[in-house]
């Protein structure tokens, strides 16, 4: 796992911890073949240099987010409100993950991507990769 990651969970309270900790597991688990790094001050793990799913400390919970999650059409994953096709869920403690539920996002955030990668070199345009 990447010590950056753990360096980040080990700054957070115990109950974000254990949230961020099972989420580590999950994701790094099932996305053996991802790039991961700390990328705008949280962790985040990357395709083919295109960010798909990180988690961030909010105030009162931790979010995970799926950037192309909008088009997983999952009724637990929220969209976001801007333009592009990000969806989160946020987790107060770690009894509300579903390993099993968590292990489908990612399956999805494999085959269903848009290039956020080249998103600036587009001015703003969105194209489907995936």
């Amino acid at each position: 796992m990447n010590p950056e990651f753990i360096n980040y969970n080990k700054a957070l309270n115990k109950t974000d911890q254990e949230i961020c900790n099972a989420l580590l597991e999950i994701i790094s688990e099932n996305m053996p073949e991802a790039e991961n790094k700390i990328w705008h001050r949280h962790p985040v793990w990357f395709l083919d240099g295109n960010p798909v799913v990180g988690y961030s400390k909010l105030k009162n919970s931790i979010r995970l987010m799926f950037w192309s999650g909008a088009d997983f059409e999952e009724e637990d994953l929220k969209p976001g409100s801007g333009k592009f096709k990000d969806a989160s869920i946020d987790f107060t403690s770690s009894e509300q993950i579903k390993p099993s539920k968590l292990k489908r996002w990612l399956r999805k955030a494999k085959t269903i991507q848009w290039d956020y990668k080249n998103v600036v070199k587009r001015k703003g345009v969105l194209v489907r990769l995936k």
